[in-house]
């Protein structure tokens, strides 16, 4: 206990980065020591372990750094504490005044000219700042200049300090040797190396001075929009900006690429843009408001938002065109009925559930301002008679995350995912563990809860022999590697900074979607079938799927979450955590998509029988309810989801257009 939080209080994971942090802070604690004894071989091995341990430290223990960098304790200022160090050795073992005082100058020069280096590095970075982001659009004609080298540009404070190696070894060499050659020789390389990077960013910055001023770049942005028209656009921003959201756009882009009007996407944070899956559709990237403004917009009659923030009045104050709220799932949480929903023009929902859900919100939402459009993303999903079982029961575990406050938590994992997990694995089946992007994000207690699952199942697949399966996955990820580099390039996810990302701006050729689709079937194949029938798989990234993991599981437990109604498309089985063990009668009608599931009690001592209705499909008492489930939540098959939420944009486009026609004529009379 006493190891666990010693370890959170440094911020380090384990008893390995544990020891590495007392390596680090013993080897600082010893320098002085052996400047002042003095003691030459003493000095050399701290300064070697200060060294490693601080290098090992910022790829294993980013937190640890971190937290020594609000303790003031940075990187440059534990580099100059070594530097003092070792003029005070030299200092005690009476070194000649020339090599102190040379040496003194060199170090003094060498810090100089990394502050010079650091504050050209921000002048250029800043230059290169530009208003927006595109992809895309053809930007080929904007006179934007490359990005500075890699080695020059990224990470340079690392290379710049780790340059006083030759001088620290020419300058210990020489006290060994009693001689003044090594110290000299190692303090020329130091100078010099520094010396031509200076000189090398100073040039890269004579090219920044050349970046196109901001009225530039929104003239060519508006053109090429002016040139392609769109009518529709999809706009999305969220405070919390990182990977974790932007399935919330992911998952509507193969939808507004078969729409009949022309789509554009508009999101807000360049940190959420990184991460925009593959697309031919025009993609903007606008941080700010007014900014935001200066983009040439005027064709588009319908807006679609997949989430509801504080930056979606930037875009609702656009009176011209139609607002619609069209989420990222529907689901019996509060956020999928919210009174704040009231602000659009019209509310898509998959089916007559989230009409009914809103209208519990009452005095809100009008019922005419709600239209069932069903789920168009839900196609990838094998229905359950299109499912071959493998030698044991494929268990998919998603839990979703904590919330944002305890008011709204949902997740099973805090009050009984660590039970649940144990007593599965007695079950013998095998688990998919799909947790929430977001969890452990603001509990404490969800990121432990998480953290020993996944312990327990690898603990798990070593007793099952998974050895076998492990150097498969080992010998398929160079593969894997490979296809997820060709998606990321076919995505048009380059690297570089935002203007690098805007140089490289073309328009897509649209051919390239086959490529994408068989590429990524081609992953997923690689992926389950190196796996094997028998080892359980902890799945953190974007791949593979969720609608994947759908596909491979028999049965999926889940908590209240639009998982859950997604899963509701493949009318396979599927548990509902009770973690309050309320009523089932109770826990029904709170949660529309309980009514085809079954129940789990907190302690679980229903999992058993639950399990049944996977191993023996006959005795699976909620088909019948899952089928008459699956149209009240997501709509009826026919048309198709895709159909109807076609036509319900091409309906609010031309309503758009005859507000808009209406208001010129009255205008001119």
């Amino acid at each position: 206990m006493t190891i666990r939080r010693l370890c959170g209080v440094l911020r380090v994971r384990g008893a390995t980065d544990l020891l590495l942090v007392l390596l680090f802070g013993a080897g600082f604690a010893a320098l002085p020591v052996f400047a002042l004894l003095p003691s030459l071989w003493g000095f050399t091995a701290a300064a070697a372990l200060t060294y490693v341990t601080d290098e090992v430290l910022h790829s294993r223990a980013p937190g640890f750094v971190r937290r020594l960098a609000t303790l003031q304790l940075t990187r440059p200022l534990r580099f100059a504490v070594r530097t003092v160090m070792l003029l005070a050795l030299a200092s005690r073992l009476d070194a000649s005044d020339t090599v102190l005082v040379v040496a003194l100058a060199v170090f003094s020069a060498h810090f100089a000219m990394m502050m010079l280096y650091t504050a050209v590095h921000h002048a250029i970075r800043r230059r290169r700042v530009l208003p927006l982001v595109v992809r895309n659009l053809d930007m080929s004609e904007l006179p934007i200049p490359r990005q500075p080298p890699a080695l020059l540009y990224r990470r340079f404070l690392r290379k710049l300090l780790h340059l006083d190696v030759p001088a620290h070894a020419g300058l210990l060499a020489a006290l060994f040797a009693g001689g003044r050659q090594f110290a000299y020789t190692g303090f020329a390389l130091t100078v010099g190396v520094t010396a031509v990077a200076a000189l090398a960013l100073l040039g890269q910055y004579r090219r920044a001075r050349r970046m196109p001023v901001k009225d530039e770049v929104f003239a060519e942005v508006n053109r090429q929009l002016a040139d392609y028209r769109p009518e529709v656009a999809l706009y999305f921003s969220f405070a919390a900006v990182s990977r974790d959201f932007m399935y919330q756009v992911n998952m509507w882009i193969e939808t507004l690429e078969q729409l009949d009007l022309r789509p554009v996407i508009i999101l807000r944070e360049k940190a959420s843009f990184r991460y925009l899956s593959r697309t031919w559709i025009p993609v903007v990237c606008v941080p700010k408001a007014d900014d935001l403004a200066e983009l040439e917009l005027s064709g588009v009659k319908v807006v679609l938002y997949p989430g509801n923030a504080g930056k979606n009045v930037h875009m609702l104050r656009v009176a011209e065109a139609k607002h619609v709220f069209i989420g990222h799932g529907d689901s019996d949480k509060l956020a999928s009925s919210n009174r704040v929903s009231k602000v659009y023009d019209e509310i898509w929902v998959a089916g007559r559930a989230g009409r009914d859900r809103y209208q519990r919100v009452r005095h809100a939402i009008s019922d005419s301002a709600i239209v069932e459009v069903g789920r168009p993303q839900l196609s990838p999903i094998r229905l359950h008679a299109e499912h071959v079982p493998g030698p044991l029961p494929v268990v998919l575990y998603a839990p979703t995350w904590e919330g944002w406050s305890d008011d709204d938590c949902h997740t099973s994992l805090i009050p009984m995912g660590v039970p649940l997990i144990e007593k599965l694995l007695a079950e013998n089946v095998r688990v998919i563990y799909k947790p929430h992007p977001l969890t452990g994000k603001r509990s404490a207690e969800a990121a432990a809860a998480d953290k020993e699952i996944r312990e327990l199942l690898r603990a798990d697949n070593e007793q099952r022999g998974a050895a076998e399966a492990e150097a498969a996955v080992a010998e398929a990820r160079p593969r894997l590697k490979e296809i997820q580099a060709r998606l990321d390039e076919l995505a048009g996810r380059h690297g570089g900074d935002d203007a690098a990302q805007l140089r490289e701006a073309r328009v897509p050729d649209r051919a390239a979607a086959a490529e994408w689709q068989e590429l990524r079937a081609e992953w997923h194949r690689v992926f389950w079938e190196t796996r094997g029938q028998v080892r359980h798989n902890v799945i953190l990234k974007s791949l593979p799927t969720l609608y994947d993991c759908f596909n491979q599981a028999d049965i999926l437990i889940s908590d209240v979450s639009s998982v859950v109604a997604d899963f509701v498309a493949s009318l396979k089985p599927y548990v509902l955590t009770n973690a309050h063990d309320l009523p089932d009668d109770e826990f029904r009608a709170a949660y529309t998509t309980a009514g085809g599931a079954y129940l789990l009690d907190r302690d679980c001592t229903r999992l058993p029988d639950i399990l049944d209705s996977v191993r023996a499909p006959h005795t699976d008492p909620m088909s019948a309810s899952r089928r008459a489930l699956k149209e009240y939540v997501l709509g009826p098959d026919h048309p198709t989801s895709m159909e109807r939420f076609n036509t319900a944009v091409n309906t609010l486009a031309a309503k758009a257009e005859r507000e808009r026609a209406q208001q010129t004529t009255d205008l001119a009379a």
